[in-house]
């Protein structure tokens, strides 16, 4: 049964790193820099619902320190930021929020995401001003996680924990 579950969490942060990849070559929708859809978060709220805290983490780590080496290593510490705490959240969510429900914890997370990554450019450009970006973010960041949300919503409905 380990050996199952751990097949299943590598082929999950494959398809998350595939995703993920694979959006980075995708021109922006939006003339906003930094805004991207973040598809690969499908997976991650697909997982935390499906599989729970633990194994949600692995892939999530795993996800964003390969990423990191297939997109340069200066997106390492926006990701890490933005997606540790952005399972903070999800992780406090999942207590709350019922299986018909994921689209709002993709918003909600999508938020989570977007505070962390200013936080972390916001130490590491040491420009506090940056904060002044932080709405457009936000605002895009919502219908974004929505949107990813509501993906692995519909995933969890036609799937469901079969996987497990």
């Amino acid at each position: 049964m380990k050996a199952k579950r751990l097949t299943l969490c590598a082929l999950l942060t494959a398809i998350a790193l595939t995703i993920f990849v694979a959006e980075a070559q995708i021109p922006p929708i939006v003339p906003v820099p930094g805004m991207k859809l973040g598809l690969a978060n499908v997976v991650t709220v697909y997982a935390m619902f499906a599989l729970g805290p633990g194994d949600t983490l692995m892939i999530l780590l795993c996800r964003i320190f390969l990423g990191s080496l297939f997109a340069g290593g200066s997106t390492f510490f926006y990701s890490l930021a933005g997606g540790l705490l952005c399972y903070l959240a999800m992780l406090l969510l999942r207590r709350v929020l019922t299986e018909k429900q994921l689209w709002v914890c993709g918003a909600i997370g999508a938020i989570f995401h977007n505070i962390g990554q200013m936080g972390a450019a916001i130490l590491i450009a040491r420009t506090p001003q940056l904060i002044l970006y932080l709405p457009v973010l936000l605002i895009t960041g919502i219908a974004a996680g929505a949107f990813t949300g509501l993906a692995a919503q519909l995933l969890l409905e036609r799937v469901g924990k079969r996987l497990k």
